[in-house]
């Protein structure tokens, strides 16, 4: 019926149809790509090969047309809507390269990529970079969260020079989150009675969200899901919780220099006051509280286990204030303090008490005593870290004098040192002038100085 049927296309015998070959870049291997399109206008598409085959077959090349069979329903014909069309390479060649050309210039117009728009420079930071010129912005320091596993910040009335962290009763090398942890601060107030020494706990101290996606570190094959169980872990370990602040304070007089804690029985805390003493306190009953609030001990722990808290010693024979202070490790009650005059005192616990014997034991003229650490290997050895760039080394069986001073950072101040607690030869020291340097005690080379060192 009319109406029902596209229009035909009929061409006479002897006409032939022209197809336009382009190739296109697919690979080194294939050569070639068929690309089909579907044209616009179905009445002016050209027939398909086949179908022209057919009609140059049945038509031969005369001057005489003849007569196409009529089409009906029962027979109809078949158009091919689609025309192969292949992309020549170089075509194809020029028309990447202006693609990237566009790319390029739609780059150069994204703001900080030459346009006049200021560009803010982010870069990191280390001690050797020193100041701005005045006139200039102050440095502003931030952090990079992807360093951390877990970042908490914490503000407390007065500044803290220095504090140290307690062991509780939860064991050693935790892993899961959320952590808790104790630890005990000295204040730095505007005047020397509103001083104090707080203890602290801090729980549900939970892990910073990583943004970075496990399967672009380990690779497609790893399936975190299949992971022994862990998985049910890592996702409490995701849980975003507030954190808890528990704290209890002990008045101080005086400004906190040095704080450190006893490491066999951490309820013994000494501090290093800007007054010139040096103190002990016992702080068991406040850490008492913490294990009653955690409903692992009873409600009034002082009363059933007989726990104090408070100054149990107080010295003043020290002539000026200092800041270095250190427990042995090995021997339990040996304390080593050192002020700004070069002296340095050794104390001893008394046996069977809680007082302590302190003698006046090395003086170096002319510096300031900066650090001080024992061994951890030996009962008797310690080193100290002097204003003049010098590191010192005493045995108290041999007093009054140092095994070794040799000249480690000439021309500054030997801030800090630290001894490895695994291997016992290694020193690490940290300059005023921001250099870290690590030493093999076995090659010092006396009281000029010198040494091995990798820095």
């Amino acid at each position: 019926e009319p109406g029902l049927l596209p229009p035909l296309i009929h061409l006479p015998p002897g006409c032939e149809t022209k197809r336009k070959y382009k190739r296109s870049v697919y690979n080194e291997t294939m050569g070639k790509k068929s690309k089909r399109q579907r044209g616009n206008n179905r009445q002016q598409e050209e027939p398909s090969k086949n179908h022209i085959k057919k009609q140059q077959t049945a038509h031969p090349s005369t001057t005489t047309p003849t007569l196409k069979e009529e089409e009906t329903r029962e027979n109809l014909r078949f158009e091919d809507p689609f025309v192969d069309e292949i992309i020549e390479e170089d075509d194809e060649a020029v028309d990447n390269e202006e693609s990237e050309n566009e790319d390029m210039d739609n780059e150069e117009e994204k703001p900080g990529r030459g346009g006049n728009e200021d560009v803010e420079i982010i870069q990191s930071w280390h001690p050797l970079m020193g100041h701005r010129p005045d006139g200039e912005e102050d440095l502003e320091l931030e952090i990079d969260p992807s360093a951390y596993k877990m970042y908490h910040t914490l503000s407390p009335e007065w500044p803290c020079l220095s504090f140290d962290l307690l062991r509780d009763s939860l064991g050693e090398n935790r892993q899961r989150y959320p952590h808790s942890l104790q630890a005990v601060i000295g204040t730095q107030a505007d005047d020397a009675a509103s001083n104090q020494i707080t203890v602290l706990k801090l729980s549900d101290l939970s892990k910073l969200p990583q943004d970075t996606d496990e399967e672009d570190i380990l690779g497609d094959e790893y399936d975190k899901d299949d992971d022994n169980g862990d998985s049910d872990s890592d996702d409490d370990d995701d849980v975003d919780l507030d954190p808890i602040l528990e704290h209890y304070s002990l008045p101080h007089y005086g400004g906190v220099n040095r704080l450190r804690a006893m490491p066999q029985t951490q309820n013994i805390v000494s501090t290093w006051s800007d007054s010139g003493k040096v103190n002990l306190y016992d702080i068991s009953e406040l850490r008492a509280r913490f294990e009653v609030s955690a409903g692992r001990a009873a409600a009034n722990p002082a009363s059933n286990s007989g726990a104090k808290n408070g100054l149990v010693f107080s010295y003043s024979g020290h002539s000026t204030e200092g800041f270095a202070m250190d427990w042995s490790t090995v021997e339990q009650g040996s304390l080593a303090t050192g002020d700004n005059e070069g002296n340095i005192h050794l104390w001893k616990q008394t046996q069977g008490s809680n007082g302590y014997t302190v003698t006046p034991s090395y003086e170096t003229t002319g510096v300031s005593i900066e650090d001080l650490q024992w061994s951890p290997t030996e009962s008797t050895v310690f080193c100290a870290a002097e204003s003049g760039g010098h590191v010192a080394i005493y045995d108290t069986r041999a007093p009054h004098r140092a095994m070794l001073r040799p000249h480690l950072h000439p021309k500054t101040d030997v801030n800090v040192l630290s001894w490895n607690k695994f291997v016992g030869n290694l020193l690490a020291t940290g300059g005023d002038d921001g250099t870290l340097c690590v030493w093999d005690l076995r090659h010092f080379s006396g009281a000029t100085g010198g040494g091995d060192k990798s820095s």
